[in-house]
């Protein structure tokens, strides 16, 4: 008598790897779709006190000129910018609604400190602002500074007299007022 297992062990394998590739799979997947917005925002801090008033004293000996007021430095500028694959910086520009005759006002704007993160702009070095945009702040990427005080880029406002007919204000342009206003604007943009 012969005995057969070899056909036994073979349908009993082929039995196993049916129901092996019949079970479901032991993985699975899906998609997730990511959108993230462009942003460009911009602004003066503190917002409750961020009009500021600067002058000047008058001389008390004849012969000498007008001195300003001692600098202000306790606005800062916050921006928020996530940058677009066309545009990979923006700037942000200052610029004055109204030049007052005879007064150059300066601004700098200091390195920024704080809360922030990303890639920072870079400051410029003192503006004498005027009724055209300049660069203050350059090379903003895809950052945030901090919002408020003590975040973001500490700015210094200061006065001249006017310097004399080569400057952008003349001394002689000056005239006696009580209060002037001037808006400074600041504009965050792509390059």
């Amino acid at each position: 008598m012969r005995k057969f297992t070899f056909p036994l062990t073979l349908s009993l394998v082929a039995l196993v790897s049916a129901h092996l590739n019949a079970q479901d799979t032991n993985t699975d997947n899906h998609t997730i779709t990511i959108s993230i917005p462009e942003v460009a925002l911009v602004d003066i801090e503190p917002a409750a006190t961020k009009n500021i008033t600067l002058g000047f004293t008058a001389p008390t000996e004849a012969g000498q000129p007008i001195t300003p007021s001692t600098s202000n430095n306790t606005l800062w500028l916050n921006y928020s910018s996530i940058k677009s694959v066309a545009d990979p910086t923006r700037n942000v520009t200052v610029k004055l609604n109204a030049i007052i005759p005879g007064i150059d006002i300066h601004v700098t704007a200091a390195a920024a400190t704080g809360a922030g993160g990303g890639t920072l702009g870079t400051p410029a070095a003192q503006i004498t602002l005027s009724a055209a945009d300049q660069t203050i702040i350059s090379g903003i990427g895809s950052a945030y500074t901090g919002n408020g005080a003590n975040n973001g880029h500490n700015l210094t406002y200061a006065l001249a007299a006017g310097s004399g007919p080569g400057g952008v204000a003349a001394y002689a342009d000056l005239q006696a007022t009580a209060t002037t206003v001037a808006t400074v604007t600041y504009t965050i943009s792509d390059n």
